[in-house]
């Protein structure tokens, strides 16, 4: 496979951003999956290997995932931002995003355009559908490639663990909908690229995360 997914923690959370290309694609275009406060590690590397972003894909629009997109953009010019509908707003607004509870507000670009569920957004030779997955957050998006077996799946599934519900944006059936509705539905083999921690696999979730047993949450 020719798919590419580098990881950068970025930030005093230790915010997984990504780095996402196809490798056979001789253009050096790449994606930006999230922009956490003190991008410079991955803005650096994007630079240092001569690739492109063409695309920022938000997994959701906390402040943590937002905090770097202007930096991004003094470094690689208007990178188009794009997130879910459900988080319009989210970026411009420090109540919305969290950051008014943990200061320095952000006030983040504006997103260029809003996706949704099922939409697909091709990379390379590569299709990425959108899953909506929300209940961390009300805009939390999953992207998966079937073909390469890969999900990016922000702050809704941890290895071990899950993302927070208790936001004032959080809804909890949603979440549970998430796991199981959406995301358990994946094939076991699926590895999961999260917002927080070390990859995982679907599989492994589905055996021994705790949050996935019934009336966990």
């Amino acid at each position: 496979m020719s798919l590419e997914i580098t990881a950068f923690e970025l930030g005093d959370f230790q915010t997984n951003c990504y780095v996402v290309r196809d490798s056979s694609d001789a253009s050096g275009s790449c994606w930006i999956i999230d922009c956490s406060y003190q991008p410079e590690p991955m803005l650096d590397a994007i630079a240092q290997r001569g690739l492109t972003p063409t695309l920022c894909i938000l997994t959701h629009c906390h402040c943590d995932h937002i905090a770097g997109l202007a930096k991004m953009r003094l470094r690689f010019g208007p990178v188009n931002v794009l997130c879910h509908a459900a988080e319009k707003g989210f970026n411009e607004d420090p109540v919305l995003n969290l950051s008014v509870f943990i200061p320095p507000s952000v006030s983040a670009p504006t997103p260029d355009a809003y996706i949704g569920d099922g939409q697909l957004l091709e990379l390379g030779q590569y299709y990425f559908r959108v899953l909506h997955t929300p209940g961390h957050s009300p805009g939390g998006i999953t992207l998966w490639c079937a073909e390469a077996g890969e999900a990016i799946v922000g702050d809704t599934l941890f290895a071990g663990s899950i993302g927070r519900i208790d936001f004032p944006t959080s809804d909890t059936q949603a979440m549970v909908h998430s796991l199981h509705e959406v995301l358990m539905k994946l094939p076991d083999e699926t590895r999961v690229h999260p917002g927080h921690g070390p990859s995982t696999t679907i599989g492994a979730e589905r055996r021994t995360n705790p949050y996935l047993r019934p009336g966990a949450i």
